[in-house]
């Protein structure tokens, strides 16, 4: 999680080795990173997520987070 700036904290990047998958680390890691920053002082916690990642996004809506908005960046070289 990141410091509390302007009331928010990040939480991320979030990765779970594919042998060690199925476990709950990363579920048990931001939920607590997640308790953690509002216990901080965070208003609001912040998690960037692959909307199409269907597995990691239910661990994210059961821990409380939501869709807010989908992005996209382009780098031209």
């Amino acid at each position: 999680m990141s410091p509390v700036i302007a009331g928010m904290s990040r939480i991320g990047p979030v990765f779970t080795p594919a042998e060690l998958r199925g476990r709950g680390y990363a579920s048990a890691l931001v939920a607590a990173g997640s308790a953690r920053a509002r216990t901080g002082g965070a208003a609001e916690v912040l998690l960037f997520a692959d909307l199409a990642n269907p597995t990691s996004n239910s661990i994210y809506r059961k821990l409380g987070y939501r869709p807010v908005e989908d992005c996209v960046v382009l780098e031209f070289v």
